[in-house]
């Protein structure tokens, strides 16, 4: 083997630039061997594709107007069994309330009222808003500071709390009348006294009487207190279902309760449905 050629073959065992010798081919021929066919370059690299892109979630239809959402009718409770029967028949008292024969009458005999210490420090009374047909009766214990000052009911934050509440059992604030057991603010919000209560019911049963609830729904057990005349825990007197003059009463916690303690509002939102549930459809 000459120079030339050991050369060349290092230059290959190597890894040296590629190079052909010439010599006896396996045909026999002389000359140069023929050409190795160039590799074929590596292919490129895949290029990088972006991360797919979520399709946005079909988007939801809106809730038609009135129409109910039929959530609150999840899992509902039963309706429990009876309580406490209440006739507001009481002597001396429907003589005087036959006179209010209006919603109206009522609420301007609440304003001149001064039947009560109660009425030395309000601002304005609170005799109730809502709808004079109303299916469903909200009566909370007596007006807050908001109250007092606006002359309306339940428009502070458990005011808010409450109409929260009715819609989510498909009951808009305006479908509803809300009233109180009394109708000017107790000083410091304390409780109002037996008294207090006594002068002022019966502005209430004549509310009832003229707009005929289907339901009434008492929150907290102060307004408990004052439409059925128990002095009874509050846990006593919910899961039943009383009767005021015929109309079906159930008892649950006043909203302002519920802003105080949030592990009361399961119990409430089973007390609400079940009133929803004797309203029927």
């Amino acid at each position: 083997m000459d120079a030339r050629r050991l050369y060349l073959r290092l230059q290959a065992e190597l890894g040296g630039a590629e190079a052909y010798v010439t010599g006896r081919r396996a045909d026999g021929q002389t000359g140069s061997l023929p050409p190795k066919p160039a590799a074929s370059p590596p292919p490129p690299p895949p290029a990088e594709q972006p991360p797919p892109v979520a399709a946005p979630p079909p988007a939801r239809s809106a809730q038609p107007p009135g129409r109910p959402s039929g959530d609150w009718r999840k899992n509902l409770p039963p309706i429990p069994g009876p309580g406490l029967t209440v006739s507001s028949a009481v002597p001396g008292l429907l003589e005087a309330a036959n006179a209010w024969g209006s919603l109206e009458v009522v609420a301007a005999a609440v304003r001149d009222c001064r039947k009560c210490f109660l009425c030395q420090g309000r601002t304005n009374t609170v005799p109730g808003e809502g709808n004079p047909s109303a299916r469903l009766l909200c009566v909370g214990e007596g007006p807050g500071e908001t109250e007092d000052r606006t002359g309306r009911p339940f428009v502070g934050k458990a005011g808010e709390l409450l109409t929260s509440i009715l819609a989510a059992i498909d009951l808009p604030r305006e479908t509803v009348f809300i009233a109180n057991v009394v109708k000017c603010r107790p000083p410091q919000n304390r409780k109002p006294t037996a008294d207090e209560m006594a002068a002022c019911l019966p502005y209430l049963r004549q509310q009832i009487q003229l707009i005929r609830p289907k339901v009434i729904l008492a929150l907290g057990a102060t307004a408990a207190e004052g439409l059925l005349g128990a002095r009874s825990s509050l846990g006593d007197l919910r899961a039943k279902v009383h009767r005021f003059d015929g109309v079906p009463l159930i008892v649950t916690y006043h909203p302002a309760a519920l802003l105080r303690n949030p592990n009361w509002k399961k119990p409430t939102w089973d007390d609400v449905r079940i009133a929803r549930q004797l309203l029927g459809d």
